[in-house]
């Protein structure tokens, strides 16, 4: 009997601690706790390939980048994605080899440096949601809006921060290193959502100033491999309606229907929980004898055992 495929999709705080200083040093420290959880997760027989945001990253590599612009020219923004894919895929490359190094699992790990296509007739581009970089206050965020024409948005109540175009992603360019990689190691890949290009009619990529949200790339992936499992990893354990609400409620088990009521009605935020639900929505509207998996890090083994979390299923 093969083992069930899973494809993994990290939160911000699988990276980044929300209270921890933005360096690469802190970064290391928090991939190194996530590794664990992910090689716990290899470790119970399941193959595995993991996607993962780049939001907090590359908002702070456009930024040095600017900053620097009187000494070496600024990258364009989707030079800057890849380079947030290289460092982050390392890190976590680096810290999962010597998690599954740790029970005697010698299983490679490699970070495939992706191009995902998207559509430049995207509506995403004349409205642009998807956050990057850091939190401000307002005050600072009407600041940045005058001075670099950047576009500001309030976060979920968790501060202002820039938003950047978010189109869909359609097609993985490497998807087929990533099938023949599959059954040797573990494949990090669709990093920050893919680097967004689009396709020339001569058959030339080009680059594009956006970022793709990983949900959405993660769940192209898992259509791709033929996943058993998306799972999306967030800081909650459980998706809930009444987010911060007196009448709060978690969800345990959530159909298709119960999903696109839920997201008709407000539920979940934009910039937060609503691509994640959607994400699972459209893979188990494609797989309608499979499952979608909502939880947060520390609890995802537990999820995948049927012990919490929230699970997103058809019917």
């Amino acid at each position: 009997m093969c083992a069930e495929k899973i494809v993994i999709a990290l939160g911000g705080n699988a990276l980044q601690s929300g209270k921890g200083e933005a360096t690469s040093d802190a970064q290391l420290k928090v991939v190194k706790k996530t590794c664990e959880h992910i090689a716990e997760i290899s470790g119970r027989g399941y193959e595995i390939a993991v996607v993962h945001g780049n939001g907090p990253q590359v908002g702070r590599i456009v930024m040095a980048s600017e900053a620097a612009k009187d000494v070496t020219p600024p990258m364009p923004f989707d030079v800057c994605g890849a380079m947030s894919q290289g460092y982050i895929g390392y890190h976590i490359q680096q810290c999962l080899k010597y998690a599954l190094n740790k029970s005697n699992r010698n299983i490679p790990v490699v970070t495939v440096a992706t191009q995902v296509i998207v559509d430049k007739r995207d509506p995403a581009f004349k409205n642009p949601t998807k956050p990057i970089g850091s939190f401000y206050t307002e005050e600072e965020a009407k600041a940045l809006e005058e001075e670099k024409h950047y576009i500001m948005k309030e976060d979920a109540g968790r501060g202002w921060r820039r938003v950047v175009a978010s189109p869909l992603p359609k097609r993985i360019v490497e998807i087929e290193a990533v099938k023949q990689l599959w059954d040797h190691s573990i494949v990090i890949t669709c990093g920050g959502g893919g680097i967004p290009v689009i396709e020339k009619p001569d058959g030339h990529l080009e680059g594009v100033a956006a970022v793709i949200d990983k949900d959405y790339a993660a769940e192209l992936l898992a259509e791709d491999m033929d996943a058993d499992v998306l799972m999306i990893l967030t800081e909650v354990e459980k998706v809930a309606i009444n987010f911060n609400k007196p009448n709060q409620e978690a969800l345990n088990n959530l159909s298709l229907a119960d999903a696109a009521k839920y997201v008709e009605e407000g539920h979940f935020p934009p910039g937060s929980m609503l691509p994640k639900v959607a994400a699972a929505m459209k893979f188990v509207r494609r797989y309608p004898d499979k499952k979608a998996i909502i939880t947060s890090l520390d609890k995802a083994v537990e999820a995948l055992e049927g012990k919490t979390g929230t699970v997103i299923t058809f019917n």
